[in-house]
């Protein structure tokens, strides 16, 4: 049984989106932002299903933000709360700089994030993690684990795609 409460991730990732989110993510395509944000928002509509009171965006851990320039969930995370007048907060930190998650397996991603993340503050009762691909669920199952040992009640996820 899933840590997280609801999902939301209207796209799979396969071609011609994996090539717009590897653009967007690894050769510096902050163009693609605004396309694949508004994207999302189309398919869900002018009122989200779920209310989450914050957006907690999938942190990068400081030396992997300073290496790609910006958080692809932090960008995610910003347009969406503006478009829900839902607020983003930055309170998710990663405390240790995992592996590259790709090509990984399951048990591989597990064990890497295992107690990578933290919490900066208390969080309010609902609250939705952005992040853009959901591939085998280890960094979202746990986040939300973390999440709700720290008293948070219902965990969503909002991301753009997932991998099947």
């Amino acid at each position: 049984m899933p840590s997280y409460d609801y999902s939301f991730c209207p796209f799979v990732y396969e071609y011609p989106l994996t090539q717009a989110i590897s653009s967007w993510k690894f050769h510096e395509g902050l163009d693609w932002t605004a396309a694949l944000a508004q994207a999302w928002l189309l398919e869900w509509g002018e009122t989200p299903p779920s209310r989450p009171q914050a957006l907690l965006p999938v942190p990068l851990h400081p030396a992997r933000l300073r290496e790609r320039g910006y958080n692809q969930a932090a960008l995610l995370a910003r347009h969406w709360g503006r478009a829900y007048g839902i607020p983003v907060r930055d309170y998710l930190r990663r405390r240790r700089n995992t592996p590259h998650q790709v090509g990984a397996s399951r048990d591989q991603r597990r064990e890497n994030l295992y107690s990578a993340f933290a919490l900066a503050r208390k969080l309010p009762a609902h609250v939705a993690v952005v992040d853009d691909v959901l591939t085998t669920g280890s960094t979202a199952e746990e986040i939300a684990r973390v999440l709700k040992v720290h008293g948070v009640e219902r965990v969503d996820l909002w991301f753009l795609a997932r991998a099947l």
